[in-house]
């Protein structure tokens, strides 16, 4: 009877990665995002009604969603499928 272990391990079925969103608080939320960039560039208009200063905020608010709320949560997918 051989004791040993195997040198052949069975494969490991890869573990499933939590939704990307379940690992963020609340103030990194989609919904919390969207508000603020919206509060911001609203804000900004209401306060101020400089089209300078308002587009300029508008499209590093867009840049912001982009990245957040777009690229992020696919570069998480993209990683958590198994490479083939």
């Amino acid at each position: 009877m051989n004791s040993t272990p195997s040198a052949e391990q069975p494969e490991q079925p890869p573990q499933k990665q939590p939704p990307f969103w379940s690992l963020k608080p609340w103030w990194c939320q989609p919904w919390s995002i969207i508000s603020t960039g919206m509060l911001m560039v609203g804000g900004s208009w209401a306060l101020l009604h400089r089209l300078w200063i308002s587009l300029p905020l508008s499209l590093g608010v867009l840049a912001w969603w982009l990245l957040f709320l777009v690229l992020v949560p696919a570069a998480y997918r993209s990683a958590a499928e198994p490479n083939q």
